[in-house]
């Protein structure tokens, strides 16, 4: 079959399973799919008179993928806060206090940042996600949806299973199967009994993944242990979570080796969420360790407010120097394992390895070009004995440096610019909604002793 176009760089970097890199290359699209991926002289002679479009001195590569994110508008307002103090004084309140337009503008907002920086699919775990769908319907990203869902008496502000299942009902495959709509609960202890059963079956009977928060903290192993005799991952299998199709945890940060060892023996992901991690001090997740036992573990940079942004190249280099700081060692966590963390290894993380992940035959056409004229990636060395890009991608790019951003074959992204959405109008909105919101939060936590109930205080 003709491709529909031919894109051309001094570099592709396929992320395939030999992490092949092509200098002078190409990929040429059918719609959105690749059709081919190679030389760029080679292609361009077996399909003359196609439409060429060439990136020049810029590195084609697969789009990012966010593996725990939350949509939000509190950057730079919930600061210098451990994690419990910040759940109870910050975000719980905001809970209590969001309508759904604001949510909608959020996720426009973060959704456009993270197309504009090189971002194609984000997991997503946010309010009132009919308004997450829509802006990815609108602005072109891929969307895996996972309502933040309490299913419990005291965190009955938060979105319920009801709304959960309405949401795969409405959603799922939506936007061209670019909207993925899984079972998502904040974290185990915000359901009963009833609500963690009903979570269980919801996933097998939609066959839809599940996801949660677990073992962030180093209080939570101790909870675990007070309510059930046993560590947090124990608890997860006993329950019946890992029976669900795919189980995907955010954090996991103070995993033993025992749990470690258990999880891989299971369909179970993680997601890795460095930035977040060492914001709020809760500790270095044991990554190694889960990569060397199989564990799909791709990187997140979990919400704004406690990052603060989506830009997943700084993710990677976070996730680079915190493993060498770890393990005290420098050749740990190297360039290419950040590499497909955010590419690759994370499309599995998330179930999507097959559609997404790397640039090869067949797969969709979500793809990437850094501009590669700046001072951060010079010198370049696509080959030979100096090759350097995979350090440089990791260790000295930023967002800003993607010239364009195409998911499922449309370029929602070109020379730098949104190009499916106002991105004026977007802030603006921003602008309009959070002062409303902040009062309400305020007056609130006036009238509520300064903080929400969390499970620390039972």
């Amino acid at each position: 079959m003709t491709p529909d176009l031919i894109l051309t760089a001094d570099a592709v970097v396929t992320m395939d399973a030999t992490l092949t890199v092509i200098p002078q290359g190409a990929v040429a699209l059918t719609g959105g799919t690749i059709a081919a991926v190679g030389p760029a002289a080679d292609l361009l002679a077996a399909h003359p008179g196609v439409k060429v479009k060439a990136m020049g001195r810029a590195v084609l590569m697969p789009g990012l993928i966010n593996a725990h994110a939350h949509s939000g508008f509190l950057r730079g307002t919930a600061e210098h806060l451990p994690v419990w103090d910040w759940l109870t004084q910050h975000i719980n309140p905001m809970h209590r206090m969001l309508r759904a337009e604001e949510a909608e503008a959020a996720s426009y907002l973060c959704y456009a940042e993270s197309l504009l920086s090189g971002t194609t699919t984000v997991v997503d775990m946010w309010r009132f996600m009919e308004g997450s769908a829509r802006a990815a319907e609108v602005l072109g990203n891929r969307l895996v949806a996972v309502p933040y869902v309490g299913e419990h008496p005291d965190y009955d502000y938060f979105d319920r299973l009801d709304m959960n299942e309405a949401l795969i009902d409405a959603w799922n495959g939506g936007a061209c199967g670019r909207v993925s709509v899984w079972v998502g609960l904040e974290h185990l202890f915000y359901a009963d009994e009833a609500g963690q059963a009903r979570a269980i079956d919801m996933a097998k009977k939609y066959n839809v993944p599940f996801h949660t928060h677990c073992s962030e903290a180093e209080i939570e192993v101790a909870e675990f242990l007070t309510r059930y005799g046993k560590k947090p991952m124990q608890v997860f299998a006993d329950i019946g979570f890992f029976e669900t199709p795919l189980t995907m945890f955010a954090h996991a940060v103070w995993l033993d080796p025992e749990e470690v060892a258990l999880i891989a023996r299971h369909r179970v992901s993680v997601a890795h969420n460095p930035v977040s991690n060492m914001k709020l001090a809760s500790g270095i997740a044991p990554v190694a360790e889960m990569l060397a036992l199989g564990v799909p573990v791709g990187l997140g940079t979990d919400g704004e407010k406690e990052n603060n942004n989506f830009d997943m190249f700084e993710e990677m280099k976070a996730a680079s120097l915190l493993g060498k700081l770890r393990h005290r060692d420098a050749a740990a966590m190297d360039s290419w394992t950040c590499l497909r963390m955010a590419t690759s290894l994370g499309a599995a993380a998330i179930g999507q390895a097959d559609r997404i992940g790397s640039l090869e035959p067949g797969k969709r056409a979500d793809i990437i070009a850094v501009r590669a004229d700046t001072p951060r990636l010079t010198p370049f060395f696509a080959e030979g004995p100096w090759f350097n890009l995979q350090h440089n991608l990791v260790h000295a790019v930023r967002g800003s440096d993607v010239a364009m951003t195409m998911v499922d074959g449309q370029i929602v992204v070109e020379d730098g610019k949104l190009k499916t959405g106002d991105m004026a109008e977007i802030i603006d909105r921003i602008h309009r909604l959070a002062p409303g919101h902040f009062t309400r939060r305020a007056d609130w936590l006036a009238a509520n002793g300064g903080g929400t109930k969390q499970w620390t205080d039972q």
